[in-house]
């Protein structure tokens, strides 16, 4: 089986793991912890940085620092994992799904200045497979209604626009390292902060609501529980696992960019014919390569794929459903139509892409999708 996934191993990583049992500090905030957070203040220009169990909690603490409360509406892409909307929904905001563009799954600008109210308080943007959103228009939009800006990177690590790192843009960001990830810890996470308002109550949040960071840089003579929180601090055994790939980020979006290209020039012809879509980017977009993926017709072509895929022991997969069809967010929202989010979450499907993918297993690939269409 040509898997869909497979985590990439930078060969590092076992020995980190014994010098995190070697010094015996196994908890969070050790070591390997402050060298990652300080790697991606560096490297990404960050203002703070919390290294977190999952890119989940990562946007936990977000609408935890941003106070989303009832009053609330928070604008998003219904076409995105659950978490983007959890994290806003556990504090009792409302969560208002836009519509993502027509020629790719991106968060529109258009549909989200549609969407604002007087109860806006943030925007939170989801970079798929790595392409960024259009963050000018949407940094815009923030400005001229004083929204929050909270990006969703689970996807988009080392990408910039306009010279600047994806992440580094709006008030705050999520990133994700679960193995699926361009690099991996199995699960992680990091927030992001670039309002510097927010750095020391993040500090709070994350040490489970206490001024325990305080106490024990001298600041306070005790520490108490000063503020809401949650155990968001990982072990220091995923800090060393994601410490020994960090430095490998370019390399492996490289090799993953090169394995997209093969993709795409070799299933052009298709496209060419009218058979399926590919991926539409606008001249000169960075990207990662986080996915590669194809357009079916129907929901119906893309199971049939699918099934015939995997008959040739190949892992194929489609992906989100579309939040807004969700039936928990059915069970107090009225049906709503956001056509282009529905078109992708019935029509796409994600091919294998991962670093270790070689030549042969790729193009076993794109000869079995060749076969299935006939041609």
């Amino acid at each position: 089986m040509i898997p869909f996934n497979k985590p990439f191993q930078s060969g590092k990583e076992i020995n980190y793991l014994q010098q995190v049992l070697a010094v015996n500090k196994l908890s969070g905030n050790g070591v390997f912890t402050e060298q990652v957070q300080a790697y991606f203040e560096q490297h990404y220009h960050l203002k703070k940085v919390f290294l977190t169990t999952s890119c989940t909690d990562a946007l936990e603490m977000a609408a935890l620092l941003i106070e989303a409360s009832a009053e609330d509406e928070i604008i998003m892409p219904s076409y995105t994992f659950v978490s983007t909307a959890l994290a806003f929904d556990r504090q009792g905001a409302k969560v208002v799904f836009a519509d993502v563009e027509e020629n790719f799954p991106s968060l529109s600008v258009a549909s989200v200045r549609q969407k604002i109210s007087p109860r806006t308080k943030a925007i939170v943007v989801v970079h798929y497979a790595g392409v960024p959103v259009d963050m000018k228009g949407i940094m815009q939009l923030a400005q001229e209604h004083n929204l929050y800006v909270i990006e969703d990177c689970a996807h988009a690590i080392g990408v910039k626009q306009n010279n600047a790192y994806l992440g580094s843009i709006g008030h705050l960001s999520a990133f994700s390292f679960h193995e699926t990830k361009n690099i991996s810890s199995g699960e992680g996470g990091i927030l992001g902060i670039n309002d510097s308002k927010f750095i020391k109550r993040a500090e709070m949040i994350w040490e489970k609501g206490t001024n325990r960071a305080a106490f024990f840089r001298g600041e306070t003579s005790a520490y108490n529980w000063s503020d809401t929180g949650s155990s968001f601090m990982p072990a220091e055994f995923i800090a060393a696992v994601l410490l020994a790939q960090l430095p490998e980020i370019n390399k492996v979006n490289q090799k993953r960019l090169d394995l997209w290209n093969y993709y795409y020039q070799k299933l052009e012809v298709l496209q060419k014919a009218d058979i399926i879509k590919l991926p539409q980017l606008p001249d000169d977009t960075p990207h990662n390569a986080h996915i590669f993926y194809l357009l079916c017709s129907s929901a119906s072509e893309r199971q049939e794929l699918i099934t015939f895929l995997k008959k040739r022991k190949i892992h194929s997969v489609f992906h989100y459903l579309g939040l807004h069809n969700s039936p928990y967010y059915l069970k107090n929202n009225p049906l709503q139509s956001l056509p282009n989010t529905e078109h992708f979450a019935n029509c796409l499907v994600r091919l294998p892409m991962y670093y270790d993918l070689d030549e042969k297993e790729q193009q076993l690939v794109i000869d079995a999708v060749f076969e299935f269409y006939g041609v």
